[in-house]
């Protein structure tokens, strides 16, 4: 399967990438796999994604008590499509943060050399 894909970015939650061969439909848009669920977003809904992620990490606190708080999957993070939310600890935001950024950041970099190439 590697060489059907263009890898843009992975970290211990999940991966990023684009199919190098695909369905008409889904041209341009971006694969996000993490956990078991596989997102296929447009670079717009990314961005929107992570000003969500971004919001949560505020808005959201974490039970003062627990012991496990930053394990427990007491966030309720929501994403671009209203039907679809997720409950993650706070370690898989911090996670999720850093998958779309660092996928943000290649598409950006591949744009740019994309550009000059």
């Amino acid at each position: 399967m590697r060489q059907d894909i263009h890898t843009l970015y992975h970290n211990e939650l999940g991966i990023s990438f684009t199919w190098k061969r695909g369905r008409v439909e889904d041209h341009g848009k971006i694969q996000m796999v993490f956990r078991d669920t596989g997102l296929l977003f447009h670079k717009e809904e990314l961005v929107h994604f992570a000003k969500i992620i971004a919001d949560t990490k505020t808005t959201q606190p974490l039970c003062n008590d627990c012991k496990q708080n930053e394990q427990c999957r007491s966030l309720l993070l929501q994403t671009p499509s209203p039907q679809i939310s997720f409950a993650v600890s706070y370690n898989e935001l911090r996670q999720l943060d850093d998958l779309l950024k660092g996928t943000l950041f290649q598409l950006d970099l591949d744009s740019c050399l994309g550009d000059i190439l």
